[in-house]
């Protein structure tokens, strides 16, 4: 029986997934011994710090992840970082094999004038925040201003701007991290602008997303039918499934009866970001107006400026880079998950960029991890334990991660929330009795 040392470097749900896929593949003869690095003290990645807090269905995919977890030969490497901890040179020694799945961390940019004001922020940073990530717990969000303004077309920014949209004991029920419902409850924000540079017809978000909209019992919700109505005429009957099912739900919220709630939500297209404008920090925000002609989107050479004290962009994700592992357009090098030259894979976001949802992670692992079983060597490496070299250095264990989860789940149950998160490292060192 060959036992076959693999490292996943990135605990959230492509990391999992690569996981499962390699304890299916196990066989009598071929036994996996799986370590995973999580530079974080917690896993599940964006499961935990990512999917919005008032949507917990999502969340029940953990459950998947303890699993795995706990099915024998899996050690958890938690607060353990690839590139300062440990090298990417060290794990390729140690192990037969190294998948990496960090994921896309870093938001891209708008590229555009004013972009650096104070006021101006990237979802990337703004999700965590509101999520408990230790590395955003002290974010400042700038909330004392009656209009903000997200600028995307998917799931993400329909979040953000759900989040500052909605009335704040509507989080009352959820895990959001306590600092973020103190400051929302605090928040000035009473009118939230989600601008597309595209088209109704050409917006990314899934229609579970828009059909919630309606749900939200204290915040108007603002489209211009006119609009919708257009973009079902360019399409026509030949339109995909989900951009019909999307104009639907767009559809019904434009007819959905007036209301006159203090909070509003604007749904807005055919804006293109400009230019930021401020003294000291965002004052306002000045669009290009977009239309289309013979199917492509072109400037009208009309302006919009609307008047705001916080921007937010949700324009996309990318991979940060790690010494060792090679990188191209924002995400890592690789040709169907092989990193040529070594005996490193990437999958998940990492590996594609940052596309399609949870589930998308675990046909992608699944493919990836067929590649690695079949370019295995004969025999494994006789490499010495990887925690001899981490000797000294704070790691969360798995049952250090358990005492955490435990511990937050109880505070949450006294709360009628799904738990209460700890939001810095130091409390979650102290949960975990490190």
């Amino acid at each position: 029986m060959a036992t076959f040392r693999i490292a996943i470097v990135g605990a959230g749900p492509a990391g999992y997934f690569a996981a499962q896929a390699l304890q299916n593949s196990a066989t009598e003869d071929l036994v996996f011994a799986i370590d995973m690095f999580e530079r974080l003290p917690t896993p599940w990645g964006l499961v935990r710090s990512g999917v919005a807090p008032d949507h917990p269905k999502i969340k029940t995919v953990a459950k998947v992840f303890e699993k795995i977890a706990t099915a024998g030969n899996f050690r958890l490497f938690g607060n353990v970082e690839l590139g300062s901890d440990i090298t990417a040179e060290q794990l390729q020694s140690h192990y037969d094999a190294v998948v990496i799945s960090t994921g896309s961390a870093l938001g891209r940019k708008l590229g555009i004038p004013g972009e650096d004001l104070p006021g101006s922020l990237s979802a990337a940073d703004f999700v965590p925040w509101y999520n408990a990530h230790p590395d955003f717990a002290d974010l400042e969000v700038p909330l004392n201003c009656e209009t903000a303004v997200v600028i995307g077309a998917g799931n993400v920014a329909m979040d953000v701007a759900r989040m500052m949209a909605l009335e704040p004991s509507e989080l009352d029920s959820t895990d959001t991290a306590d600092h973020a419902i103190a400051a929302l409850r605090k928040s000035s924000v009473r009118d939230v602008y989600l601008c597309a540079r595209r088209g109704p017809e050409h917006a990314a978000f899934t229609s579970p997303e828009l059909r919630e909209l309606p749900k939200l019992e204290h915040t108007t919700i603002l489209i211009k039918k006119e609009s919708v109505l257009t973009a079902q005429a360019r399409v026509g009957e030949s339109a995909e499934k989900d951009v019909r099912s999307n104009l639907e739900a767009m559809v019904l919220i434009a007819d959905l009866e007036p209301t006159h709630h203090e909070r509003t939500m604007h749904l807005e297209f055919f804006l293109a970001p400009l230019e930021i404008r401020g003294a000291d920090r965002v004052e306002e925000i000045v669009f290009g107006v977009n239309t289309i002609v013979n199917g492509e989107i072109v400037a009208t050479g009309e302006t919009r400026t609307i008047a705001c004290g916080l921007v937010v962009s949700a324009i996309g994700y990318q991979a940060e880079s790690i010494d060792g592992v090679p990188y191209k357009s924002g995400k890592i090098a690789n040709t169907e998950g092989r990193i040529e030259g070594t005996n490193m894979y990437t999958v998940g976001w990492a590996k594609r960029g940052p596309s399609g949802v949870i589930g998308t992670n675990k046909s992608d692992a699944s493919e990836v991890m067929k590649l690695l079983v079949a370019d295995l060597p004969a025999v494994p490496k006789d490499a010495a334990d990887i925690a001899q070299l981490l000797s000294g250095h704070r790691i969360v264990t798995q049952t250090d991660w358990e005492k955490i989860n435990a511990a937050e789940v109880a505070s949450g149950e006294a709360l009628g929330k799904p738990r209460v998160k700890a939001a810095t490292r130091k409390e979650l060192f102290d949960l975990a009795g490190l």
